[in-house]
Parts: C-alpha cells; structure tokens; sequence
C-alpha cells in the first residue's frame, strides 16, 4: 500500500458494491488489524455463460490475511453474506457477528460448503456491543429494511464514530413491530459522527420510500378477487411480505405450499426464530394441491427474477413436474426486476399469460415497494448522525453522485465527501477524508458446478463460443506427408449455407497445400524421419485453416485441430505402423 496513507488514520476500502448493485463487501483497516463488513455476491448476466456467482477480487485479503480479526454482518440478504463460504476457502475469519437471522442462514450455508470449522458464528442484538481486534468496538443499532433482523452499526474506532447505515430505510409501521432505532442514532449525532457511510441504491428517487404495510391491502385485495388458485413470486429473503402473503392466506381460507429450496429454507429459520408466526396446519405439500379446491389453495414461489431454474421460471416453461398453469389462476408478481432482469422476467409472465393465467405485476399495483430509503429517508439519517464527512456505497455511479448532492444539501461540504470506486483507499482521520491509493477490485467468477473460480480467459472462450460457435477438424498424416484419410469436419454452433462438401474439399486441399510446402524445409537433413518437428507443421497447418474457415464461413469460430501423425518411421519392408494422435 502507498506511503503517502498515514499510519494514525483509518483505511476504507470498498471492495464491491459501488458503480454496481451487488457484491457489497468493505474493508476497514487500521494499523495492521482488518475487520470485514459484509460479504456478498452478485447474479451473472447474460454473457457470463456457466457462471452462477459473482464475487469480488478478494487478493487483497488473501495477501493480508493475517490482519483479519473478524466479521460485521448487517444482515442476511445473499448480496451481503453470500460470498462468505467461498472467501472461507481462501482464507479464516476468526469470528463472524451478526443477527440471528442473518447467522441462522449462514450456518446453513457455511455447512454446506464445508467450512463450517473456519470461522466461529455469534449472534448479537439492538445495541448490542462487540469488539474486534484492539482497535474496532461494533455497536448494533436496529434499522428497517426488506429483511428482518437487520442492522446499522456504529463503528467506534482510534480517530473517531464511523456509522455504516447497511441497506436501510425508515419504515414507521414495520411489519414485525421491530421499529428503526432512531434515537440511537440522534445520540450519536448529538455526541459526533466523524464520518457516515450510507446506502445509495434510492438516492434519485424523491420523497419516502413507503413502508413495508402498504402493500397488505393491495396483495389482500388481489388474494380476494382470484377465481381460482393464487401464485404468489416474491424474493425468498423478504420474511416481512412472506408474513404477510401467510397471514391473507389464513384470511381468505387457503392453505400454503411452497415452491423453491430458498424460500422453504428462509421460511424453516424465520419461523423458528419468531420472525413468521403461522400454524403448521397452514402449509401442505404440493402432492396435496391437487386434491384440493382450487379456491383453496396458495402456491407461494421462488422466481420473481425470472431466473432460469426458480420455481415459477420452470412453471412458466411447463417444465415443473407438479404444477401446470390452468385457466382460472392468478399469479402475483411481489417484486420488481432488478436491473438486468427485466427482460427474463417479462418473458416469464408472458408465458404464463399464453397459459391462462391473470398475471398481476408492475409499479402501478402497489403489491411491492423498496427495501432501501429513498431521498427524504437519506435526508434523515444525514440529519440525525450530523456527519463530518461523508461516503455515499451501494449504488451505480450515478446514484453515488446524487446521494452526494443530497449530502451537500443537508450541510455537508463538498471537500468532505468523495465519490468513489471498487478498490479505492480511503484514508480518514480526524481532520481529513481523501482517496490515498488502490487495490485490486475485479471480479471473480464461480462455475455452475462450484468447480472454482473462473479466470477471465475462460470467459472470453466460452462468450466466444457461444457467439461464434466451434470447428473441429481431424486430419491423418503418412510418413510421406499424404493424407492417409479424407478430414473429419463437425460444425457446432456455427450459422453457415455453404456446401459441406465443398468446405470439407478446400479444409483437404488445404491441408496438402501446407504439407507440401513445408515438408522439404521439415525434412531436409534428418537422419531420422522420427525427429520430424510434427507440432511446427501442425501450427502451420492450423494458421492456414484459420483463415480458410474466415474467408469461407465469414465469421471466425473457435478451431479445434486434431492430427494424427504416425508414431515409428517405416521398417524396411513399408510396412505402416500404429499413429498417434496430436491434438491442438
């Protein structure tokens, strides 16, 4: 790390989270002790081909992992503790702290992956006190949010209060009755906070963000009116609209099956923790539903996102085994798409919609609303911890900037603030904020099988196949240089009209072409055709088929080039011996 970064101040260091919406994960350093604040993940896009997780580039704690002394966790949504199990096989975190929730679900997650043993689990709760490290004593202050069990923290540190807002919004009515600890905040306020770190991901949307209550009647409303069977898609980590689609089904008389392994695992640890208070006689496995009144019945489903493999993506693609959309049902979209989903998700309610079914979904029903606060909720908490200076996180760039005005529009100075990127140092102290030098802060990608992380020239292959498709060509070459069998040419993914008989007779011409050219320079003062540089020829060979297949197919897919070359030179009667293939 840079010299000009002074060893009596505080190092800020978002490593994921910025310039994104996802992955939220920072570092904060001072002296030679690191504590973590979360740990999340994000979703591929579309041309991350076989990748199912996004994290960010930890190989700045790899090379400092023994500065580590432990983890905050704010609370349990997957883009904040779901890329703890994989960092866990890189490196230990002593101790992890965090809601009981939060925990619940982490333990489940870090069993899984057989990393349990790395890392100890401790709950906390409101105001609850931790220290970490010599340098770092944690308070818990409790906020609103899209989940339950979920904090802010205040951050006591050597040069001063730094309060980490974790994703938040002011909701006066929550449904759980846990109500945002305010005064807490205004106490720090009034004592000081030297700097706020606080979610942007609202900040160009003005006014408050609506509590979480006022979807009940309108979901009450659309639950009463359905003919027939009620699908209901939500995210699985949203316990307070799960309570709330259990508690109308009570009302309206039907019982609950569940869709998808997240949002049977989230209901499993939030009822056993309090969190979701409901009968067991509620619920009834999906083999029952069709024994029952349509009238009756509430399905409720993973695969609000539409991603590929939830529960309602595969309802809508008539690929799930016990549930067929029919006339008469009424499925209920209770999420908006997260930016890059949108396109998935309205081919989902398309889908269901050829099938029969009334779909309710869009901004204008008022069956969703944000977990995070928007302008006027930011302007509170701004007006309540009274901060010296200021860090907009969790937000695009833009959103950074507009939370960043917002900031300046409640007092705080401009030079007392910075905007700032994945992988910035952020040097703090009492009198100063400033960028002061950079880590690395790509990403890192995990396989569908969870094989491991996959490098960036992996990707560029697989985008490359998928956009140009792949070539591959078996040849069998003599002693003599003759092709000894007509190429083997196979097509894959490439769009072509040409005739296949004409290619497959250039690919050969070709191959001739090559070998007689190059077959004097290749042999000439050999004793022994045994020390023929073979894998020169087959480079030359392959060059020359490249730009064939780009002249012919006017694209250029990937080449596979396999050649067969013999493995002894000829005994003195000619007989040929066995070959021996080479592949490219």
């Amino acid at each position: 790390m840079s010299q000009n970064a002074s060893s009596n101040s505080l190092k800020i260091i978002p490593l994921g989270g910025l310039h994104e919406i996802g992955k939220n994960t920072c570092v904060f350093e001072y002296n030679d002790e690191i504590v973590l604040l979360d740990a999340g993940l994000a979703f591929p896009t579309d041309g991350m081909h076989g990748i199912q997780v996004v994290l960010p580039d930890t190989s700045y704690l790899r090379e400092n992992r023994h500065k580590i002394k432990g983890m905050i966790v704010t609370h349990g949504h997957e883009d904040h503790i779901g890329g703890i199990p994989f960092h866990l096989k890189q490196f230990d975190i002593p101790v992890i702290y965090g809601p009981r929730l939060a925990m619940s679900l982490l333990q489940d997650k870090l069993e899984e992956a057989g990393v349990g043993d790395r890392t100890e689990l401790r709950t906390v709760g409101p105001r609850d006190m931790v220290r970490v490290g010599s340098s770092f004593l944690v308070e818990y202050i409790r906020n609103t949010h899209s989940m339950a069990d979920s904090f802010s923290v205040a951050i006591h540190t050597p040069v001063g209060v730094v309060i980490h807002t974790g994703d938040f919004k002011v909701d006066h009515t929550p449904v759980d009755g846990e109500r945002f600890d305010l005064q807490r905040l205004a106490e720090h306020g009034e004592k000081g906070v030297l700097c706020l770190i606080s979610d942007s991901t609202n900040a160009e949307v003005p006014g408050f963000t609506p509590s979480e209550r006022s979807v009940f009647p309108n979901l009450d409303r659309a639950i009463a009116q359905a003919p027939g069977r009620v699908f209901v898609t939500t995210f699985a980590s949203s316990v307070h609209r799960v309570n709330m689609i259990l508690e109308l089904a009570k009302k309206h008389k039907r019982v609950v099956s569940v869709l998808g392994r997240s949002m049977l695992n989230v209901i499993a640890h939030a009822r056993n923790l309090g969190y979701i208070k409901c009968d067991d006689d509620l619920f009834v496995p999906l083999n029952m539903v069709n024994k029952l009144p349509d009238e009756q019945v509430l399905i409720l489903s993973t695969g609000s996102q539409g991603e590929p493999m939830a529960a309602m993506s595969r309802i809508a693609r008539q690929e799930h085994r016990q549930v067929k959309i029919r006339e008469g049902d009424t499925v209920i979209f209770s999420a908006n798409p997260i930016p890059g989903n949108t396109i998935a998700v309205v081919n989902t309610i398309d889908k269901l919609m050829m099938q029969g079914a009334k779909v309710i979904y869009g901004r204008d029903k008022g069956i969703h609303v944000s977990g995070h606060g928007s302008q006027e909720d930011q302007k509170l908490m701004l007006a309540l911890t009274k901060p010296k200076f200021f860090l907009p996180v969790h937000g695009e760039h833009r959103m950074l900037v507009k939370h960043a005005e917002t900031a300046q529009s409640m007092g705080v100075p401009a030079e007392n603030m910075v905007v700032i990127n994945n992988g910035d140092v952020v040097e703090l102290t009492r009198d100063s904020i400033r960028v002061v030098d950079k880590v690395p802060s790509g990403i890192e990608l995990v396989d569908a099988a969870h094989s491991g992380v996959v490098n960036e020239r992996v990707l560029k292959e697989r985008q490359h196949l998928a956009e140009e498709g792949v070539v591959t060509i078996a040849a069998t070459l003599g002693w003599s240089g003759e092709l000894i069998s007509k190429p083997q040419v196979h097509l894959r993914g490439v769009a072509t009209n040409i005739d296949r008989a004409k290619l497959e007779a250039t690919i050969a011409q070709t191959i001739e072409l090559v070998v007689s050219s190059r077959w004097a320079e290749l042999t000439q003062a050999l004793d022994n055709l045994s020390e023929l540089n073979w894998p020169r020829l087959q480079s030359d060979i392959e060059m020359e088929l490249r730009r064939l297949l780009r002249r012919e197919l006017q694209n250029n897919p990937s080449l596979v080039f396999l050649l067969q070359t013999p493995i002894e030179p000829p005994v003195a009667s000619g007989r040929r011996r066995s070959t021996a293939k080479v592949a490219s």
